[in-house]
């Protein structure tokens, strides 16, 4: 019953996101959303010598990206932003602990798409229009 445990870790995660909110004055904000299913996220970082001191997220969507930006962002706390550069999409999906179908992908991998645009100063991917 493995799989059974990672949906109660999903849906926990949903229903009570650890580092959900904002920061007084965050280094890094970056927010984006998935236009085919209407996930938005909202990632704010502090950040002291290159190293994550706190974090917090905001939006709305479904279970799984809101899933996934809670259990990013205890992830990525204490962190320097080098580690999270090397963060890779593999990594999130291994702490998801489920099965993402090809549909759910960009819900499961927003945050750390987010994240990771802040962590490098991306204000716009190229290739996508508002």
């Amino acid at each position: 019953m493995a799989v059974a445990a990672d949906l109660d870790f999903i849906i926990e995660h949903y229903k009570n996101p650890q580092n959900y909110g904002h920061l007084e004055n965050p280094d890094i904000v970056h927010e984006e959303g998935n236009p085919s299913c209407g996930d938005q996220i909202r990632i704010e970082l502090k950040i002291d010598n290159d190293r994550i001191t706190d974090v917090r997220f905001s939006g709305k969507g479904c279970a799984i990206s809101q899933a996934a930006a809670s259990i990013l962002t205890e992830e990525i706390k204490g962190k320097t932003l080098a580690e999270v550069k090397e963060f890779d999409k593999q990594k999130m999906l291994d702490l998801l602990g489920v099965e993402i179908s090809a549909m759910r992908m960009k819900c499961a991998l927003l945050a750390l798409k987010i994240v990771k645009a802040g962590a490098y100063g991306i204000t716009e991917w190229p290739g996508e229009e508002e």
